[in-house]
């Protein structure tokens, strides 16, 4: 009995662990997972913590900082010094040797610093600022970047699955075409040529299959990977081929405007150029003054014995309250030709900013004409594969009225497959080229 129930126990877990690792993912499902697990959007993530933290300890440069040093010196062989010996009513231009201070010393300070002004830290300040909004962009465009590489990750997996559909139908109609064309075979009233032809097409087709179910074996690991999760991870995909490129079929996208100012890649070269403008201003500001003070708080205390923690010990307290001005006077033209080089690169930030702006505009004209051409390609695959269809249809009824030959059917065959694979082929382009036009225009991809 108990072994009954430790083997029901088992089995239960055995279907909750199989549970957890199979997924059932529509696109848009593939795509805000990818977005939370992925490799890159949680490394993106982490850049954008990062600069977060690296912005705070830029701000703290200019707070009040405290720091507090205990120095203890104890002399194994303390230094002597030589002083006319005459001064101890000693005989005059001899020497005698004298030893200063205490065997052990002690020392406790605390000390506050406090940065009044300094133009550099200024400057500081903005760049930690643009630094996080690059890395926040940094993270926008991983995100479009893994949207469109799911996309065609989960897309390529579809045409796979549909490959194989598709293949083995075609082998079925093989195997009973060439079934039927033996049988006339051995009653004498076909060739043998006829047969070893459809034996060549259909050893062609079952090796084209073997190899697309590799292929699609290594599809779905890749897709694992651009989710973010264990390759071995088993994912129904919930979508089908045709009913994405149903739902990406968008002719509005083709008269659709780019506002060039939100675009990722705009925002990226705007922050180039903000970045250089800030080494210029941090250029400047080192001809200004710095000024800056400080507090200390301190006791000493002094014996022939390690005696610090008695309470005998007689300590001496101390306190200094300083101010720090530094002026920078003359570099040598040094900090003008940081200044200079400086402006060189601000000036290069701005021609490619001008550069991306031109390519982003170019970017979107060839996407909408790739997606253009995706949409006009579909139906054109789609009336070539309904024509291929009926050639071949007509080629199997004339080869088995022995009006044409085995030649002559194989090639009707052999375009009917092209034209299946063209249009599956066409059907995931519109998803692809949509992907990359969404990209060009700067829209979520949802």
């Amino acid at each position: 009995m108990k072994r009954t129930i430790l083997i029901a126990i088992a089995l239960l877990f055995s279907f909750h662990i199989n549970a957890q690792e199979n997924r059932s993912l529509s696109l848009k499902e593939a795509i805000d997972f990818a977005l939370e697990n992925s490799y890159a959007a949680i490394n993106a993530s982490r850049d954008v913590d990062a600069a977060k933290k690296k912005k705070w300890e830029t701000t703290t440069i200019g707070l009040p900082q405290i720091s507090a040093k205990i120095d203890y010196q104890n002399w194994i062989k303390q230094q002597v010094s030589l002083i006319p010996a005459e001064f101890f009513g000693g005989i005059e231009g001899e020497f005698a040797e004298v030893a200063f201070g205490t065997k052990h010393n002690m020392n406790a300070t605390a000390t506050l610093d406090q940065l009044i002004f300094d133009g550099s830290y200024l400057v500081g300040l903005q760049s930690a600022k643009t630094y996080l909004q690059i890395s926040e962009n940094a993270k926008e465009k991983t995100d479009l970047g893994i949207r469109e590489a799911v996309i065609n990750a989960y897309g390529n997996v579809l045409l796979t699955e549909e490959s194989i559909l598709i293949l083995e139908k075609n082998i079925s109609s093989l195997e009973k075409n060439l079934k039927e064309t033996n049988e006339i075979y051995l009653n004498g009233l076909t060739e043998e040529e006829n047969v070893e032809q459809l034996k060549i097409t259909l050893s062609s087709i079952k090796s084209q299959l073997s190899k697309t179910k590799k292929l699609k074996s290594i599809g779905y690991k890749m897709l694992n990977i651009t989710l973010g999760i264990d390759i071995n991870t088993s994912v129904l995909l919930t979508d089908t081929l045709d009913s994405l490129s149903k739902e990406n079929m968008d002719l509005g996208l083709l008269n659709s405007d780019l506002n060039i100012e939100n675009h990722i890649d705009f925002k990226i070269a705007k922050n180039t150029e903000k970045s250089n403008e800030l080494l210029v201003k941090l250029e400047q500001s080192k001809a200004l003054p710095t000024l800056s003070s400080f507090i200390n708080f301190g006791y000493a205390g002094f014996g022939q014995d390690f005696d610090f923690l008695k309470k005998e010990q007689k300590w001496f307290d101390s306190s200094l309250l300083g101010v720090s001005l530094n002026v920078p006077i003359f570099s040598s033209l040094a900090r003008s030709s940081r200044t200079q080089q400086a402006k060189i690169e601000l000036e290069k930030a701005r021609t490619q900013l001008t550069e991306t702006e031109q390519k982003l505009l170019l970017q979107v004209e060839s996407s909408k004409t790739d997606y253009n051409y995706s949409l006009e390609e579909l139906e054109t695959s789609k009336q070539n594969l309904a024509l291929a269809e009926r050639i071949e249809k007509k080629q199997q009824i004339k080869f088995f009225e022995g009006i044409s030959t085995s030649f002559e059917l194989t090639e009707a065959q052999r375009q009917l497959y092209t034209m299946q694979q063209n249009y599956l082929q066409a059907m995931l382009n519109i998803i692809a080229t949509k992907a990359a036009l969404d990209n060009a225009l700067n829209i979520s991809i949802n």
